[in-house]
């Protein structure tokens, strides 16, 4: 049997390593707190808890909140085929 995904809206907020993109994820995401690792100064990762335990966005990942208020990192690639602006 085939399913088709339901249409949805939610938020989403790319992860840029400026002071803008995480206060975005902050202030219009939500996203409480905001960790992101400089362990790799070249690489800085961000650090969300999501309902399968903590994972990690790249720079240029999206941050994406769902219907029932998880955060979970959506690759570039897969978030333009999934999602279109509403």
């Amino acid at each position: 049997m085939k399913y088709r995904k339901k249409p949805v809206v939610v938020d989403a907020i790319r992860f840029l390593d400026t002071d803008k993109s995480i206060l975005a994820l902050s202030d219009e995401l939500g996203l409480d707190p905001v960790r992101v690792s400089y362990k790799d100064h070249n690489h800085p990762v961000l650090k969300i808890e999501t309902l399968e335990g903590m994972m990690n966005a790249n720079v240029g990942d999206y941050i994406i909140k769902g219907v029932n208020g998880e955060f979970y990192p959506c690759k570039p690639d897969i978030f333009e085929k999934t999602y279109e602006p509403a």
